[in-house]
């Protein structure tokens, strides 16, 4: 059964990168390009892991990481947070609000394959 990683992203040079890496890792890829239907998808798709925006139109990433980990059915889902904004301050609100991890943008696809391997589970 593959890995299933939900994509919020507003940034069509950065959906494009992220769906060639995800799928060369035998991932099942659905991408959201605004918050709200970010919440819509995690609630339809079940994605084993979320790479979810910060700043996104519609709900913010920080409001869609909140909907999520208040809602019990979705509660095993993996977040990993993707911003340009890297001040402690905004990576600990990320961490806070339950996020596993945060990578800053720019970012480096091998930092953030290690991630998403991470996290994702191993396959059976």
């Amino acid at each position: 059964m593959a890995r299933r990683v939900l994509i919020a992203e507003d940034e069509p040079n950065i959906v494009t990168s992220l769906e060639f890496l995800l799928r060369q890792c035998a991932c099942e890829v659905r991408v959201a390009r605004d918050g709200e239907e970010a919440l819509r998808l995690a609630a339809e798709f079940r994605p084993d892991l979320l790479l979810l925006d910060v700043m996104m139109p519609r709900k913010n990433g920080l409001e869609v990481c909140r909907g999520i980990r208040e809602n019990p059915e979705l509660d095993r889902m993996r977040i990993v947070m993707l911003s340009a904004r890297g001040r402690e301050a905004e990576i600990r609100a990320g961490m806070s609000l339950g996020a596993d991890a945060y990578i800053t943008k720019p970012f480096s696809t091998k930092e953030l394959l290690a991630q998403v391997r991470g996290l994702l589970p191993q396959e059976s």
